[in-house]
């Protein structure tokens, strides 16, 4: 078997180690062999996704399959189910309500 030698550890790690070792039962060697074994058997975590990650899957496909276009529907106004309910509750015309008169203009 091999053996390794750690210098220069900090008092403050030393402690932590030996009071560890103690609450697992075991001496502060058993104990930084278990900790380096865990560590390096630990499978590694996946790595954070990108932009370029997410982005990737819609660029293969374009390279399949070609570019495409979607078509987009045309432009209407908002319909809003609650405007005669609030026109009632308000007393105010259709007209005078903000939101509604500039709905009304006609768009260049």
């Amino acid at each position: 078997m091999a053996s390794i030698t750690i210098r220069n550890i900090s008092d403050d790690l030393k402690k932590r180690l030996r009071k560890q070792a103690a609450e697992n039962g075991r001496s502060m060697e058993a104990e930084a062999r278990e900790i380096l074994a865990r560590s390096t058997s630990a499978p590694k975590s996946a790595k954070p996704m990108t932009g370029l990650d997410i982005f990737k899957p819609l660029r293969d496909l374009v390279d399949k399959y070609g570019p495409f276009e979607l078509e987009l529907p045309p432009r209407t106004p908002i319909h809003d189910p609650f405007a005669a309910e609030r026109h009632h509750a308000s007393g105010m015309k259709e007209e005078a309500q903000p939101f509604r008169a500039a709905a009304k203009r006609k768009r260049k």
